[in-house]
């Protein structure tokens, strides 16, 4: 099951990441994840880095647990495959160009069919590789391509693309687990909804957890592999992952429920 993982925060900071130690806190064995990505926004646009290879033999995601850089708002991914060979093109997180923004899409679970239940049109959006994730994307893209088009490089307001995101996720929930983290470079639109069990073999919520934490951030009580470097009592940091990753109060999301982050609050 793959993972996944975002942070909204009101001043920018520096999130770094041990991959190995953080894949390994949501699976239930040490198997080596088939790939890991991770998106880091500045302004409109992202800095995006992702591999088709396990972490551990990897300089890049060596180097970011030394060092990343400074983002109000990162969406992270790691891969344990379930549909796709294991190629760059289907390694997470997915992004487009849209209204003069970049926009990224992380999904976790399996969507049966996808392609038959939500097609995409002819002269839409085209996904480079061959998931599910990917495709349920391009649907998305395509449904907002209206409204950022109508925009003129400002973003469309908030509750049409809310509405968008929402029915979206309606649509996509029917065909397997449809937890997913969307950014547009504005805000970061979560929906969670249900994740494989292991130990009973069947699909259940919750899909995500969310944690808000006020003034300085104690990295010592995240789990192994995750630090975030900030010292001032202003910050304030929303945090999102497949599993709680510390002993502190991370909320469970419902099933089907869609929440809105900007700046590190839960705006809607």
């Amino acid at each position: 099951m793959c993972e996944l993982f975002a942070m909204s925060s009101r001043l920018p900071t520096r999130l770094t990441f041990s991959w190995q130690e953080f894949a390994r806190h949501g699976t239930v064995n040490d198997k080596n994840p088939d790939g890991w990505g991770v998106a880091f926004y500045e302004g409109r646009d992202a800095r995006i880095l992702r591999e088709p290879s396990p972490s551990a033999s990897s300089a890049c995601a060596d180097l970011l647990s030394r060092w990343a850089p400074v983002s109000a708002s990162v969406i992270a991914h790691v891969r344990h495959a379930s549909q796709g060979e294991k190629c760059l093109a289907n390694t997470q997180p997915f992004t487009r160009e849209l209204g003069g923004a970049t926009h990224v899409f992380a999904h976790n679970g399996i969507l049966d069919d996808v392609e038959r239940a939500v097609p995409l049109s002819p002269a839409g959006c085209r996904p480079v590789g061959d998931t599910d994730s990917e495709h349920a994307f391009c649907v998305l893209i395509e449904r907002l391509r209206p409204v950022w088009l109508d925009a003129q490089r400002a973003a469309p307001p908030l509750a049409q693309r809310q509405a968008i995101v929402a029915q979206f996720a309606r649509d996509i929930a029917p065909l397997g687990a449809a937890n997913f983290l969307y950014s547009d470079g504005d805000v970061t639109f979560v929906h969670a909804h249900k994740r494989y069990n292991p130990i009973t073999h069947d699909r259940r919520p919750p899909g995500l957890h969310v944690l808000v934490r006020s003034c300085e951030v104690d990295s010592a009580r995240l789990a192994a592999g995750i630090e975030i470097a900030d010292g001032d009592p202003a910050q304030r940091i929303v945090l999102v992952a497949t599993v709680p990753l510390s002993d502190e109060p991370w909320q469970p999301l419902g099933e089907g429920e869609l929440i809105v982050l900007r700046d590190g609050d839960v705006i809607g």
